[in-house]
């Protein structure tokens, strides 16, 4: 019976439980179809103010909190000997048993953040009360201390054994900063960022997170008492890019656990500029041969990249002995097409292209493609100069062959034909001519 009556106050629940079975507003079999007389409103305007004076009575006693931290040591509410109300009488808790389970109940419920260490009670000042708990075992997830399993002291614990608790506070958000005045990077680039927390209370870990991934990228533990970290991501690529925050994470003065993460830093975007080598390619007329292009004839020379960034542009150089001459588009698409109406000699030389972009203060540049080689050739003859040097051939040919006849035949006639001087110099001996030799 004593323990009884030492117990907390029940919550009134009773209260809103009987007034819904005496004031129901169910219609009794009883009653007519419809309501009507002043019976019935004073009814229901008596079940209103008793609803009333409920949700009054509930209030109040949530807002009567019967566990607090009391230090002479410090003003600080989440900092000193553990204290519970039973009755209108403050006591102690037995600080056997007591872990930082317990703690990081207490210290949630006292709106304190995260348990850090439990000395003892004796620490903080002399108590005034006595040993009201023992043997406190809360499983971490209660809201409130008294929800956990607990027996009363019996004298098992004297006033020099109470249980005390050490909170982190309400932890504040870090701050997340950038070194670098840019936040676009080129693939392959660092990006080092820097994570302030307003907390130096014991050992902590700095995360960066990367919005959309669970696990940290980045993790740095501090330095006791250190307060800024740097962070830093290497090898960029375009998977990076994004929105970043830090936390950290506090540890307990034990050293067996985590005490909590705090709340998200500010937000930081980032942009990842992975520029590809561009391609580049021409075409011509039909007739013209590849790497040649008739003077007067049109020809396009095209450059084309695989991603694509808002402003970006496309730069084309010819590259001639006497200097450099550049063109350039907006990439309006992943593609562009330069166009030469009327090709000259001043449009000879090594074409190469280039993909370029500015974002915020900073200007990316590809690298360049493959140089095209383009000659500019003069305009076909009607009879090109080979057929007329076959033509000159085929009619010297024929122009010897003819003279070659020509002298053979006059040189067979006179082979043929005896001089007159030969005629007259043969004599008849025996019937038989004889040419004598004339001296």
């Amino acid at each position: 019976m004593e323990e009884a009556a030492d117990a907390p106050e029940s919550p009134p629940a009773f209260v809103l439980l009987t007034l819904t079975e005496t004031f129901s507003l169910e219609e009794p079999e009883a009653w007519p179809p419809v309501f009507h007389g002043k019976s019935t409103m004073s009814t229901i305007l008596l079940g209103l103010v008793m609803l009333g004076l409920y949700f009054g009575v509930d209030v109040q006693a949530f807002d009567n909190r019967i566990t607090r931290l009391v230090s002479d040591e410090s003003v600080e509410r989440c900092y000193g000997r553990v204290e519970v109300r039973q009755g209108n009488q403050w006591g102690t808790v037995c600080m056997f048993n007591w872990d930082l389970q317990d703690a990081a109940v207490l210290c949630r419920e006292l709106d304190c953040g995260f348990a850090l260490d439990i000395p003892s009670g004796a620490r903080f000042t002399r108590a005034s009360g006595e040993v009201l708990w023992s043997n406190v075992q809360c499983s971490g997830d209660e809201f409130a201390l008294d929800l956990c399993e607990r027996s009363l002291n019996e004298g098992f614990c004297t006033n020099s054994e109470t249980a005390g608790v050490e909170c982190t506070g309400r932890l504040s958000a870090p701050t997340l900063s950038i070194h670098s005045r840019y936040y676009a990077y080129s693939a392959g680039e660092s990006v080092q960022f820097k994570c302030t927390a307003p907390y130096s209370q014991s050992t902590i870990d700095f995360h960066l997170f990367k919005h959309g991934v669970d696990t940290p990228l980045v993790t740095q533990r501090a330095d006791p008492r250190q307060m800024t970290v740097d962070l830093t991501l290497t090898d960029l690529e375009s998977s990076h890019q994004g929105s970043y925050s830090c936390v950290y994470r506090v540890h307990s003065k034990l050293g067996t656990t985590f005490s909590g993460n705090s709340p998200n830093s500010n937000s930081i975007n980032i942009t990842v500029v992975d520029i590809h080598t561009p391609q580049i390619w021409y075409n011509t007329s039909p007739e013209a041969r590849p790497g040649w292009v008739t003077r007067g004839y049109s020809f396009n020379v095209s450059c084309s990249t695989l991603l694509q960034y808002p402003g970006g542009s496309f730069q084309l150089r010819l590259i001639q002995p006497n200097g450099t001459v550049r063109h350039s588009l907006p990439a309006l698409t992943p593609s562009v097409t330069f166009t030469f109406s009327n090709a000259q000699a001043s449009n000879e030389g090594y074409y190469c292209c280039l993909y370029k972009v500015q974002t915020g203060e900073r200007t990316f540049i590809s690298r360049e493609s493959q140089p095209l080689p383009i000659s500019i050739r003069e305009v076909d003859p009607v009879i090109s100069p080979m057929v007329i040097s076959l033509l000159v051939s085929a009619l010297t040919f024929v122009v010897a062959t003819c003279a070659i006849l020509i002298i053979a035949k006059v040189y067979c006639k006179r082979a043929r034909k005896p001089t007159e001087l030969e005629r007259e110099s043969r004599t008849c001996v025996d019937n038989t001519y004889i040419a004598l030799t004339i001296k």
